[in-house]
């Protein structure tokens, strides 16, 4: 089996991310695309061969890399799905908009609490994620594509934060205009239906 990268025609045209800038995106979700392939099909053919051991170094080291590709294919795959050039910066009442006020309040709360998460230092994702068990709602910072995702918490609405997502749109230190412009450009249509 074989990921195949997905499409994304429709998203050309947002306010404030040039489609520049998203084609050398979708080139680079490509890479995790193909990287997760090449990982799948060789710890499979090692582990058709009998060699699938972790005392085995490439075994072990491949192991581990898959989750960073892997994630970083399907982190991006929200991400872009959850982007419109239709966009508008607030979402219309719904069961979005009620657990959002639910979980913190108001939306304005939510909103506060996000843009600070997406603009702390570093490198990797701001993700506002639901619990399955409550329905509770919360931001949080995943690094790299594969640490600090609450096990079984459904990713809501994604937003990428490294800077290959607005460089060289933005400059390294304006990610808070890039988050801005992210949303503009959201599709809460497509936020809603992740919401349970």
């Amino acid at each position: 089996k074989k990921y195949m990268p997905k499409s994304y025609p429709n998203l050309k045209g947002l306010k404030g991310i040039s489609d520049e800038l998203l084609a050398t995106h979708f080139k680079l979700y490509e890479g995790y695309v193909n990287r997760c392939n090449a990982l799948t099909e060789n710890l499979w053919k090692m582990a058709k061969e009998g060699r699938a051991a972790g005392k085995d170094p490439a075994y072990a080291e491949m192991t581990r890399r898959l989750p960073f590709e892997y994630s970083g294919m399907v982190l991006h795959e929200y991400y872009f799905g959850n982007l419109t050039p239709n966009g508008h910066p607030t979402p219309p009442k719904g069961k979005l908009t009620d657990a959002l006020e639910k979980s913190f309040g108001s939306y304005d709360l939510w909103l506060a609490d996000f843009k600070a998460v997406a603009t702390m230092p570093g490198v990797g994702w701001a993700i506002l994620y639901q619990d399955p068990s409550t329905g509770w709602l919360s931001n949080q910072w995943a690094n790299l594509h594969q640490d600090n995702h609450p096990a079984g918490y459904t990713p809501v609405l994604v937003m990428d934060a490294w800077e290959h997502a607005f460089i060289p749109d933005y400059k390294a230190t304006e990610r808070a205009k890039y988050v801005d412009a992210y949303f503009q450009n959201i599709d809460w249509a497509a936020v809603e239906k992740r919401v349970r």
